[in-house]
């Protein structure tokens, strides 16, 4: 393996100039890239979308994804296995044109930078030992890479290159917390390489991992100049032991997740380096937005300045609208403090632009599993707005930059429930779930596989981390109901600037034709709009799984008349019961409990329409 360079090497700064050269060029600086035996132009640095709400995000684990080259390492594909399977950046360039297809603006990948390279259970790539490198096991040919590391270099610029010349945009993730299980703790006669120590306040000593794991390097302070690449961590400036806890595992008040080492994110020369490290890996792959993996454990003030470091370095080159969102696994007050800058803070930089949603993912799925009533969903909303009352992004308001998920890598379930003995029951639960996950307000972000059936469930992550290319049957169908049915629900959601950009509004409805309410029952019934100037579109969904629903929705009442038609974009039912046209109820003849609390009369105007079990319908005014 060849030596690693120092971080602020000419590796680095010559990233730097070519970026900075290519953007301040007279004419935007392009380059030629092959799709399907036609030559497409693209600009570099790719210029970023105008708003990222106009974007799905497709969420993919390389390690789980594809290649082309062989099958999974272990079977069966979807099993419980701790070590790397052999997806590829190839794998995931071979398929971006299906990513596409399916209605997708972006990608997110797990973290694809250098792991440590002496253990297998790294393959989802959170255990960094070298953040200036690409990991050579994601490489179509994984020893090549590790003699020659330019060659994942030029896989991944390959695959984001490809991305943007098909109008997607590539997220990675990366990691600000922790590092690799570089070194071992020190227990005592024969424990001098433990990979896990109980949380200790005072610290133990450590001993630094050789290129073999072994714990051949008992104090890194003077680091030899033939210090393998695969010893200890790199670049070199990291290579202190002042630079970790080396507290043994802890929580949010610190110490290691397991065996992953967690770095001083306090000292400025740590947040220096990383800050460095990533800015580089936007000026040489040319990406456009970073996911940031627990974002909750690190200090707030290094949260927003590296948030910040990311906006104004991006801008320096071009990109106008980088997108940074971290993983807060937390409460809205928890989010709130990672987030844009509360508007009275005026020394505050202003932080990542957005988190993953978490407060909806605590009640979202619940509720269209019919486990919780709708009114659980339109009290998160109204406590997330409490919360972030005097809150201001660097988009304006921040909820509407959260991504949303049903799913995704940590859980030990995915949302699709196959029952075995009855396998396609809840299909229309989930096209219903997607429905609805692409309506609400946020950015969409889709789990991998999802379009395909899987269904892991089990009492770990690794349940839902299959490799999906190991499935049996067309492991990418374009013709399979759900991905056919997902492509839809985004062509609708493309097509309807209100379901991007719209204000959301919690529609009370009712059974009798009297009272109207928020469902508040379990097996409910979800109805929101969203508006956007003269514009509501009207999303309903009975998650009830066994009993139809026949009743009234509230609509707006300035935006429709009497006998207005509505028209339906959209239901994940084959042979769905149209809608009414719109009704008028006079002052006195209905009793409306808004979601505020509040209790009119009337006069109001409302739809009426009928629901099979688990339908979502979506609804406007005809044109």
């Amino acid at each position: 393996m060849p030596m690693q360079t120092s971080v602020f090497s000419d590796l680095v700064n010559s990233a730097f100039d070519l970026a900075a050269e290519q953007a301040s060029a007279e004419e935007p600086h392009r380059i030629e890239v092959t799709l399907e035996g036609r030559r497409v132009q693209i600009r570099t640095p790719y210029p970023s979308p105008e708003d990222w709400r106009d974007q799905v995000i497709y969420f993919l684990m390389v390690d789980r994804f594809n290649n082309p080259s062989g099958p999974p390492h272990h079977q069966p594909f979807d099993g419980e296995h701790d070590a790397f399977q052999g997806g590829s950046l190839e794998g995931v360039r071979e398929q971006l044109g299906y990513i596409k297809a399916l209605g997708a603006g972006a990608i997110w990948l797990t973290p694809v930078l250098k792991n440590i390279p002496y253990e297998e259970s790294v393959y989802h790539g959170y255990g960094i030992q070298d953040f200036l490198r690409i990991d050579p096991r994601f490489a179509s040919d994984p020893a090549a890479a590790r003699a020659d590391p330019e060659l994942a270099e030029k896989e991944l610029r390959g695959l984001v290159d490809e991305a943007h010349a098909r109008g997607l945009y590539v997220i990675l993730d990366v990691v600000l917390n922790h590092a690799g299980n570089v070194f071992g703790y020190d227990l005592g006669p024969g424990r001098n390489n433990e990979a896990m120590a109980d949380f200790r306040e005072q610290g133990y000593q450590i001993r630094w991992h050789d290129e073999r794991g072994g714990a051949g390097l008992a104090d890194i302070a003077q680091a030899p100049e033939n210090l393998s690449g695969d010893a200890a961590i790199w670049p070199r400036e990291l290579q202190s032991n002042d630079f970790f806890r080396r507290q043994g595992k802890g929580g949010e008040g610190g110490g290691d997740f397991n065996t992953l080492k967690e770095f001083v994110t306090g000292g400025a020369r740590v947040r220096e380096i990383l800050i460095r490290a990533y800015q580089y890996a936007i000026a040489k792959f040319d990406v456009d937005g970073f996911r940031i993996d627990t974002l909750k454990y690190v200090e707030r003030d290094f949260a927003r300045t590296f948030g910040n470091a990311m906006r104004e370095y991006a801008l320096s080159i071009g990109k106008r609208n980088f997108f940074t969102f971290g993983e807060v696994f937390d409460n809205e007050e928890k989010i709130a403090q990672f987030i844009g800058r509360d508007v009275g803070a005026v020394e505050e930089p202003i932080g990542v632009d957005a988190a993953l949603d978490f407060p909806l993912f605590f009640e979202l799925p619940k509720v269209l599993k019919a486990s919780e009533p709708p009114s659980k969903i339109v009290a998160m909303f109204q406590h997330r707005k409490n919360v972030q009352r005097s809150l201001l992004s660097s988009h304006g308001e921040a909820s509407s930059y959260f991504v949303t998920f049903l799913d995704n890598h940590d859980m030990h379930a995915r949302f699709y429930f196959s029952d075995p003995g009855e396998p396609d029951r809840f299909d229309d639960q989930l096209t219903m779930a997607i429905a609805c996950l692409y309506c609400l307000t946020g950015i969409p972000c889709l789990y991998y596989g999802t379009e395909q059936g899987l269904h892991g469930l089990g009492g770990i992550d690794l349940a839902v981390r299959e490799a999906l290319w190991g499935k049996a049957e067309n492991p990418f169908d374009r013709e399979h109901p759900f991905y056919k049915t997902i492509a839809q629900i985004a062509k609708v959601r493309s097509k309807q600037p209100a379901l991007r950009y719209g204000r959301q509004f919690f529609r009370p409805l009712s059974g009798d034709q009297v009272h109207f309410e928020i469902s508040r029952l379990r097996g409910g019934i979800l109805a929101f709009s969203r508006i956007l100037d003269n514009q509501e579109v009207l999303v309903v969904a009975n998650t009830n799984t066994t009993q139809s629903f026949a009743g009234e929705v509230v609509i707006d009442m300035a935006l429709h008349a009497d006998n207005d038609k509505i028209e339906r974009l959209f239901s994940n039912q084959a042979a769905p019961q149209d809608p009414s046209r719109v009704l008028t109820k006079a002052a006195g003849t209905v009793e409306i409990h808004a979601p505020n609390g509040t209790i009119t009369n009337g006069p109001v105007r409302v739809v009426a329409l009928s629901l099979k079990p688990m339908e979502v319908q979506i609804l406007r005014k005809a044109r």
